[in-house]
Parts: structure tokens; sequence; C-alpha cells
């Protein structure tokens, strides 16, 4: 056998492994587009612009329930917290707190409202919600605190915006974090870097304003 005939077959194995590797790494990263899961995330929410699901009952600090139909025709700015969590969730609900201040009083009053979602709700109660609300001195009208208190509810509406929360060994979780933007229609259009209120501010300006562009 000539030696030209040995390199062959490995010449060719390595070919098939770097066009399986290749096309692998095509598919779980959306064509190339995401090269971490939450790029991934990102991604997939972009395509597939999820609504919010209507069969999902919210129950805010003052005790009051109603679906999201409850905003029909305004813009809901959306974070997803647990008021136990002591480190991200406290940044997270501040940097909303820069972007409710950021946006003018005129916009707040009539298009846009924010809601602060707590997915921890059997301890997320609405008196445990409304020291929350009070800590962070939002109004509960235009800026609510809110719990999702049936578990497949909840869990459908983590699913549907792809936020990933798992319980740890403390009673904490471990989870994702950013700003959501539903539309007035009740389609998520944006999720926005929760680290960079005044981008976050800019962009849903943009949308009250002018209707701005999608994910």
């Amino acid at each position: 056998m000539s030696p030209r005939s040995k390199v062959r077959p490995t010449t060719v194995a390595l070919v098939v492994v770097l066009l399986f590797g290749a096309v692998w790494f095509y598919a779980g990263t959306d064509g190339f587009t995401a090269y971490t899961t939450e790029q991934a995330r990102l991604a997939r929410l972009a395509k597939t612009q999820p609504s919010f699901p209507p069969d999902v009952t919210l129950e805010d600090s003052r005790g009051s329930s109603y679906s999201i139909s409850e905003f029909a025709g305004r813009y809901v700015f959306i974070t997803f917290f647990y008021s136990s969590c002591p480190t991200v969730c406290v940044e997270l609900e501040r940097n909303m707190e820069q972007v409710y201040d950021k946006l003018p009083r005129s916009l707040l009053d009539q298009d846009i409202v924010f809601l602060s979602i707590s997915f921890d709700p059997d301890r997320d109660d609405p008196a445990r919600l409304e020291k929350y609300r009070q800590f962070f001195d939002s109004d509960g009208e235009k800026w609510r605190m809110a719990r999702v208190k049936d578990q497949a509810e909840l869990d459908r509406l983590l699913d549907r915006f792809g936020v990933i929360v798992i319980p740890d060994d403390s009673g904490g979780f471990a989870h994702n974090s950013a700003f959501y933007l539903v539309d007035p229609a009740g389609t998520l259009v944006d999720v926005m870097d929760y680290e960079d209120a005044d981008r976050a501010a800019e962009k849903v300006a943009g949308y009250l304003n002018k209707g701005g562009a999608g994910l």
C-alpha cells in the first residue's frame, strides 16, 4: 500500500469530523449568530416575538388581581425578580427605577406601565410586595410590584419569555435578568441589558415617541 493510500482514509475522516462539527456548531448557535446561551435566548426571542400569555393572572402589592389586558393600549416594561434576592435583583430594580425616572412624566401617565413580577409567589405575597414597592419608592400604579400565584401560569410565562429560574440550596434562585418590553398588543418587542439603564431609557423613549424598532 502506498503512503498516499494510507493517508487518504485519515484525511477523509478528519474532513467528516470537521464538517460534522461545523454543522453542530451552526445548529447550536442559531446559524453562527449566538455564541452563548444568553445570546441564543435573545436570538430565539427576536425570531419568535412571543406574546404575554393572556390567561396569566397577576396579583399586585394592593392585592388586586388582573391579566395583562389591564394594560391594553400601553407598553409594559417588565422585570422578573424575587424580593429575598440580596444581589442582582436589587441592582435590577434600581436600574429599572433609573429608566422610570428618565422617561417624561407625560409618557408614564398614558403610554407605559412598569411591572416587576416576582417568581417567588409563596414568599412574595401582597404584604411583602408592598414593602418592596416602598423600598424602591414605586407608586403602585405606573410602576407595580406583582406575583403570579398559580405555579403553572408562572411557569408558562417564564418559559414564554425564556426566563431561567433554578432553586438553590439556600432557598434562593439562580436566574437570568433583563428588561423586557411588551407592546400595546401584548407582544414582546425588545429585551434590553438591565445594566445599561441609559440605553434602555433611550430605547423605550424611541418606542413611545416613534414606535421604535423591534428586537
